[in-house]
């Protein structure tokens, strides 16, 4: 079964950085959207970026640009989230998903990975 695996969160001070990765088993995944999600306590999911699968195209929502990167590497079927300046209002779970660009709805999710900005 095609997985999607999110790892590199953890405890970053305020100001600090983490760069979070989105591995990916399974075949084609050039043809895929990627999109970071984010989902605070008590708050609801947000889109976090995104990237085309030739990497060509980023997108970012409001609370990450400037401040955090998307890249890709599809030779080793992984995506990046740099994310620099963390603010304690990043604290949350981060989500990556996939999609293909014919695709209304992701059809995979991983399990996310918690990010904490304290200091």
């Amino acid at each position: 079964q095609e997985q999607l695996v999110e790892s590199g969160g953890g405890l970053v001070q305020p100001g600090g950085s983490l760069r979070l990765t989105c591995a990916a088993s399974g075949r084609d995944f050039s043809t895929y959207i990627i999109d970071w999600f984010r989902q605070g306590p008590g708050k609801e999911r947000e889109f976090v970026a995104g990237i085309t699968g030739t990497g060509g195209r980023t997108d970012y929502g409001e609370s990450a640009k400037g401040r955090f990167t998307i890249s890709r590497d599809n030779a080793k079927n992984t995506v990046y989230l740099q994310m620099d300046s963390l603010k304690p209002e990043d604290t949350a779970v981060y989500y990556c998903a996939r999609r293909t660009i014919k695709q209304s709805e992701y059809d995979s999710w991983g399990q996310g990975t918690q990010v904490t900005v304290s200091s």
